[in-house]
């Protein structure tokens, strides 16, 4: 059982329920045994017939209000023709009862114990007869059933509890359903999830976690939106220089002679790549702000592919490696913006380029697999490189993120290209994530909501760039 609503309403209906059953066990446990009963019946019978025969109406009615007051039970006599015999009135059951009606009618549920059976005897002379009546006095009323069995107020007291419990459980775990309900949204990206704290009036410890929960969510977005903005401005603060240094550099080669070329050629180098880590932090600060939203322009996630994987074939060149790509036929629809979903899968595309052996390939293969929200397109990029430590793995896709620094100034890499993948595909609803491959090298798996297969999708086709051998 996993939900804490039905472990707190199924633990105080029972205990509730429980309390009723044996409190109403241990009442009737209690209550005088029928042989008990008997023995009182034949007693008073014999002893009021005895009072009137030897006395009179008054001492039968002084035995019979001795008997109520130390028994606790009402006590009838009647003769033959049914008058009472002690000049008391008699209630109707009774006098039902001794002319040999039923017992008692019962109104609903609620209802006295029902009358002991009538009993009778005849005179000491035998020319009379007697009945007597007993019934218990009125008093607290009981829920009984048939044969005294209390049922229908077992069955009344357990759904009341049961009522109560509900919407106790309701009110204690509701706070928690919302709470979860915020956490989620927010773990999803949504910095402007709240729980929606209750009332100041209600103050006790749900409701404070609750607003602890909604102020830490406020801080959080705060934060995030300083460090996005603090991003964005430095990178447009660093753009004017960076164009008045290239306007130099211009000039320079134009006033410099032969023996400069090689030092404005590494400046223009460095400026190239301060100018394009600029535009990834730009990049980078545009999809963490959680403030945009996913175009719902189709993009055709094959072609995209196949033009990531037919341009990084060049680039490999230099290595003496090969892109093998891997496209089933059909249309391969997704939602999104076309620009970054080239980013993401480039940026994965030449990482896998950069680290893979000299001479091996990339595999690239585009897959679908059905899931419970629907069919989703899944790109693995898999290298033949050194691999990754297990506990980098999940490092991989955070800004700025290197395994060592001898390794990136080597690549010329600085950290930005997996995790704008990550947020990019993230940005798209879907999920990035790197493994290590059992026969060396990283796979990196790309996961996407896809929007339409055509017929055709089970034939496979391989699609090898010009050039290679398949």
């Amino acid at each position: 059982m996993k939900s804490l609503f039905l472990r707190i309403f199924l633990s105080f209906w029972m205990a509730l329920a429980l309390f009723v059953v044996l409190a109403v066990l241990v009442t009737l446990a209690f209550r005088p045994r029928s042989s008990t009963w008997e023995a009182l019946r034949t007693t008073v019978l014999n002893e009021s017939v005895s009072a009137y025969e030897e006395g009179n109406e008054t001492q039968l009615r002084e035995y019979m209000e001795s008997v109520e007051a130390t028994q606790h039970v009402r006590a009838y006599l009647f003769d033959e023709r049914g008058n009472e015999l002690s000049g008391r009135p008699a209630p109707e059951w009774a006098i039902r009862v001794a002319s040999g009606g039923p017992r008692m009618p019962r109104d609903g549920f609620i209802f006295p114990a029902p009358p002991l059976p009538r009993d009778s005897r005849a005179s000491s002379d035998g020319k009379h007869r007697y009945t007597l009546v007993l019934g218990l006095p009125p008093g607290p009323r009981v829920f009984f059933g048939p044969r005294g069995m209390p049922l229908p107020g077992l069955i009344i007291a357990i759904i009341s509890s049961g009522l109560v419990c509900y919407f106790l459980s309701w009110y204690l775990t509701k706070p928690i359903i919302r709470l979860r309900a915020a956490t989620r949204q927010l773990a999803a990206g949504d910095l402007t999830a709240r729980s929606g704290a209750p009332a100041t009036k209600r103050k006790d410890e749900v409701a404070g976690l609750m607003r602890d929960f909604d102020a830490m969510a406020e801080r959080l977005e705060m934060l995030v939106k300083a460090q996005s903005r603090l991003l964005n401005d430095i990178s447009h603060e660093l753009r004017s220089p960076l164009a008045r240094l290239n306007v130099a550099l211009g000039l320079a080669r134009q006033r410099a002679g032969v023996e400069s070329a090689d030092m404005l050629d590494r400046i223009e180098l460095e400026a190239s790549r301060l100018n394009e880590l600029i535009g990834r932090i730009l990049t980078l600060a545009r999809l963490e702000d959680g403030e945009q939203r996913v175009p719902q322009t189709p993009v055709p996630l094959g072609e995209l592919v196949a033009n990531v994987a037919e341009d990084a074939e060049f680039e490999a060149q230099e290595r003496h490696c090969h892109v093998h790509t891997v496209i089933p036929e059909g249309d391969w629809g997704v939602r999104g913006n076309d620009s970054l979903l080239h980013s993401a899968v480039e940026n994965v595309v030449r990482n896998a380029i950069r680290y893979t052996a000299e001479g091996s390939s990339v595999e690239i293969a585009l897959t679908s697999e059905e899931r419970s929200g629907g069919a989703e397109a899944v790109l693995r990029v898999s290298d033949s490189g050194p691999g990754v430590p297990e506990n980098a793995l999940a490092k991989l896709f955070e800004p700025f993120y290197r395994l060592d620094d001898a390794r990136g100034r080597l690549t010329g890499g600085v950290g930005l290209g997996l995790a704008i993948t990550e947020r990019a595909v993230r940005f798209h609803g879907g999920k990035v994530a790197a493994f290590n491959r059992a026969e060396g090298g990283l796979l990196v798996e790309i996961r996407l909501p896809l929007i339409s297969r055509l017929a055709g999708m089970e034939e496979r086709a391989e699609v090898v760039p010009s050039g290679q051998e398949a």
